[in-house]
């Protein structure tokens, strides 16, 4: 984790619940990723990492990211007792 408490959605467990903070891409991924509802303060949870792409549930759809750019999806810990208020 770095010092704004962020880190790539690639390095977090299944099933961790997590916010996005920011997406570290150029302007045609970060519109496409916020396209398929990764917007900054969703709440996201990897449900299956096999090796490959990761699935991802947001907003009650299920997203498959392939691990680069889900190293570009900042996100931050929800087990620290900020489950679901900013």
């Amino acid at each position: 984790m770095n010092l704004n408490g962020t880190l790539p959605l690639s390095m977090v467990a299944v099933g961790e619940p997590v916010r996005l903070k920011h997406i570290d891409a150029g302007r045609r991924l970060t519109h496409r990723l916020m396209e398929l509802g990764l917007t900054p303060g969703v709440n996201l949870t990897i449900v299956q990492d096999s090796g490959g792409p990761l699935l991802v549930s947001v907003r009650d759809s299920r997203v498959a990211l392939g691990r680069g750019m889900a190293h570009k999806v900042r996100v931050e810990l929800l087990t620290n007792g900020h489950n679901g208020h900013q």
